[in-house]
């Protein structure tokens, strides 16, 4: 049903994951690299891959899927006060329950609520050809210093600064946690009283909403870039060279280099998600204002276990141990190439040939959503995994476990 290709690229019109042979549509992180000589580079994510992927394999994902702002305004948000963090199970300011469509968002509004949580993220690296650095974009999530931002922005950084909206001087930041696979990491600063965001509650994003992107463009000189769009996808999944990241929000809000870890915000002045990857078009494929933002349904949870790692709780990663293809018939799902022996996959009854169209209930798209999905969950999770097998459907309870040492 799905041989694998591996000369088939991994993205299709920037965001599908049936992959077909004609298509070149690169993802790029979204960081703006100044120090090294001024220029302003975007690094590829994308390109082409193998197609032949494992939830939970012996294998790296990168490597096989076997498995701010501008002038102040006196406008308001017309929005209700958010949970306070002792009301909500995240520790962070949490958006009331959406009652139902926002009004047409008010951009100075929007701008001068959120703005004073945006923050210049700055990273000092250490090549093999001197010093570098890039500059990226973060938010203030609590009022005694936790920035939340892209790991791709910080990760291998020497020494981290950020600078706050109306300082001019950077303040030396620590990285509490790191998740390189979903592309989050969580940064300290010393200090109180900061301003924080608010972020929208989960499930409450609609398609169609209004959004803005706040962040430091190119690293322009002044306040942060500031542009309008709506949401025009939900749970997209995109497979990049550190992983598969899911539950992502595409948005035609223009975003580019410099606004990696920085807020798409709501009509109400709430984070909806954060901006991680643009689209770019190639000579065989065109792509025009197609950007990607984690949501708060994705980035949330993942911000929790941030927070408990910096506490010194480390976390492990799911493992099911099965080889994926991609479907070519036009269906969605993932393929089992393969079962490996003694797995929680055949343990559950698993086979060779089986497509897993769902987990938990949630609906897989492609063997990158598959392999999300697993990742997400930890050893001794019991998980129901749906598949198509024959013209039957069936459910597998499989109970995860912990990934091989290679």
């Amino acid at each position: 049903m799905a041989p694998s290709h591996d000369d088939e690229p991994v993205v299709e019109g920037a965001i599908r994951r049936r992959r077909r042979p004609s298509v070149a549509v690169v993802i790029l992180l979204l960081i703006a690299l100044t120090f090294a000589g001024g220029a302003v580079i975007d690094r590829s994510i994308g390109g082409s891959t193998d197609t032949a992927s494992e939830a939970g394999s012996t294998e790296s994902p990168a490597t096989s899927q076997e498995e701010s702002v501008g002038s102040a305004s006196d406008a308001t948000v017309p929005a209700a006060a958010s949970t306070k963090p002792s009301d909500s199970e995240f520790a962070f300011n949490i958006g009331p329950e959406r009652t139902g469509p926002f009004d047409r968002i008010d951009v100075a509004a929007v701008a001068a609520q959120v703005g004073p949580s945006t923050v210049t993220v700055m990273a000092e690296l250490q090549t093999g050809f001197g010093q570098s650095g890039s500059v990226g974009t973060g938010i203030i999530a609590t009022s005694d210093g936790e920035i939340v931002t892209n790991a791709h922005v910080v990760e291998g950084a020497s020494a981290l600064r950020v600078r706050l909206a109306g300082e001019t001087e950077p303040r030396e930041a620590t990285l509490l946690a790191i998740d390189v696979g979903n592309d989050l990491a969580l940064l300290d600063i010393k200090g109180d009283g900061f301003p924080a965001a608010t972020f929208a509650r989960p499930g409450s994003v609609r398609l169609g909403d209004e959004v803005v992107a706040i962040g430091f463009a190119l690293d322009l000189d002044g306040a942060p870039t500031v542009t309008l769009g709506i949401v025009s996808a939900l749970n997209r999944t995109l497979v990049t060279d550190m992983g598969a990241l899911d539950g992502l929000l595409q948005t035609d809000a223009a975003i580019s280099s410099g606004n990696s870890g920085g807020p798409l915000v709501n009509a109400a002045g709430e984070v909806v998600g954060i901006n991680t990857a643009v689209a770019r078009g190639s000579t065989t494929m065109a792509a025009s204002n197609i950007g990607f933002s984690i949501s708060v349904d994705e980035a949330l949870p993942i911000f929790e276990q941030l927070r408990k790692q910096s506490r010194g709780e480390q976390r492990e990663e799911g493992f099911l141990g099965v080889a994926l293809d991609e479907r070519t018939d036009g269906g969605v799902g993932a393929v089992i190439r393969d079962v490996n022996v003694g797995t929680p996959a055949e343990a559950a009854g698993l086979k060779a040939g089986d497509v897993v169209v769902a987990v938990d209930g949630a609906t897989v798209e492609g063997a990158a959503g598959l392999i999300a999905a697993i990742r997400d969950l930890e050893p001794g999770d019991s998980t129901t995994i749906t598949v198509q097998r024959g013209g039957e459907r069936l459910d597998s309870v499989a109970e995860l476990g912990s990934r091989p040492v290679s």
